[in-house]
């Protein structure tokens, strides 16, 4: 089986998917809505990767159950930065640029949930059937928030 393979796979770019929020996060403070939803969505990434690491093992791997959260020297600067700049309207389209990233991330990870789910239909796994099915709702609340977001802060970053 190479579930474990696709599990290891998808804790590495849950972990990512969890960094690019916490990031975005930080980076555009001045937005309190990418601020605030993007750290509480980051915390769903976090989960995933404990979960991940929970079952993993069933499958051959041995995963960090830790999601690597913590902030670089840059994104410290950039947190600083952000705290000390306004919205303009360049910001606005570094923002889209960065919510279209965590997009695309959800997206991947969106799929890789949807392997598993089938890989846990197949091989009638209830307990893996039971966390893709929950961890791929909340990856869609992911990807469903950034594209609304991008539809929201768009039209101001690219025709103001």
């Amino acid at each position: 089986m190479r579930i474990g393979t696709v599990l290891r796979d998808l804790h590495h770019d849950e972990n990512e998917l969890c960094q690019t929020l916490l990031r975005i996060a930080d980076k555009h403070r001045a937005d309190h809505e990418v601020y605030y939803v993007g750290r509480d969505l980051a915390q769903w990434s976090a989960r995933h990767v404990r979960e991940i690491a929970a079952i993993a093992g069933e499958f051959g791997e041995d995963l960090d159950p830790s999601a690597d959260g913590s902030p670089s020297v840059a994104d410290q600067a950039r947190r600083w930065v952000s705290e000390r700049s306004a919205r303009t309207s360049q910001m606005e389209l570094v923002m889209v640029r960065d919510l279209r990233e965590v997009y695309l991330r959800a997206s991947s990870v969106l799929t890789d949930w949807e392997m598993i789910g089938q890989a846990a239909q197949a091989i009638v796994h209830d307990d893996l059937l039971a966390l893709a099915t929950a961890c791929q709702a909340d990856t869609k609340r992911q990807a469903t928030w950034a594209n609304s977001k991008i539809k929201e802060s768009s039209t101001q970053a690219l025709v103001v």
